[in-house]
């Protein structure tokens, strides 16, 4: 997955990056928050139309993304509520943005972009609900390819090349093949082992 090697990749960069922000005194709600509102800016971007500013601006709040869990490393202030805040506002974010590019497409009269924006949405939002559930079960879930950091960079690439509707046609049906994927493998762990047929 490319949360995994960009995590690998940017260690060493983010914790150099937070040490400088902690100075500020900064907290890690605050760089979520921050991210949040850039997403939400992003939305608001897509309803009128302005792609490529919301690609720019989505990139930019992705930056806010990475460094709030690195800061709270740093720092020391990793919480429970933190990393729920995190979560919580992850999903208005995407929500956001797939929001703006409803409003856009439905005042264009193109019903095609406003069916592709909402399965995207409701995917994006079943990946995550999955996940969740499943740990919340004591199941390890993070199968499928559409997790969030690969469903930002298809945003992004369609945001700023102007190639918007096939990358929401990708992610209406990656998303929800992902969901799905994640609903078969919590199925798979969750039944009990078949037992083997007794002997004759």
């Amino acid at each position: 997955m490319i949360e995994e090697h960009l995590r690998a990749g940017t260690s060493g960069a983010l914790t150099r990056i937070t040490a400088l922000i902690a100075r500020t005194g900064a907290t890690p709600n605050t760089l979520t928050l921050l991210g949040f509102l850039g997403m939400a800016a992003a939305g608001i971007l897509c309803a009128s139309g302005s792609f490529f500013f919301a690609g720019l601006v989505v990139a930019a709040s992705c930056v806010f993304d990475a460094l709030d869990g690195a800061l709270a490393r740093v720092t020391g202030a990793a919480s429970p509520f933190g990393a729920f805040f995190d979560s919580f506002l992850d999903r208005y974010a995407e929500a956001a943005v797939y929001g703006g590019l409803v409003v856009y497409y439905a005042g264009a009269g193109t019903p095609w972009g406003v069916e592709a924006a909402f399965f995207a949405a409701i995917g994006s939002l079943m990946v995550s609900y999955a996940r969740a559930r499943a740990e919340g079960l004591g199941i390890e879930c993070r199968t499928g390819l559409f997790a969030r950091p690969e469903r930002i960079a298809v945003i992004i690439i369609g945001l700023v090349t102007g190639f918007v509707l096939p990358a929401l046609a990708i992610l209406a049906v990656a998303t929800n093949a992902t969901a799905l994927r994640r609903l078969l493998c919590v199925r798979g762990a969750a039944l009990p082992p078949s037992r083997p047929p007794r002997s004759p």
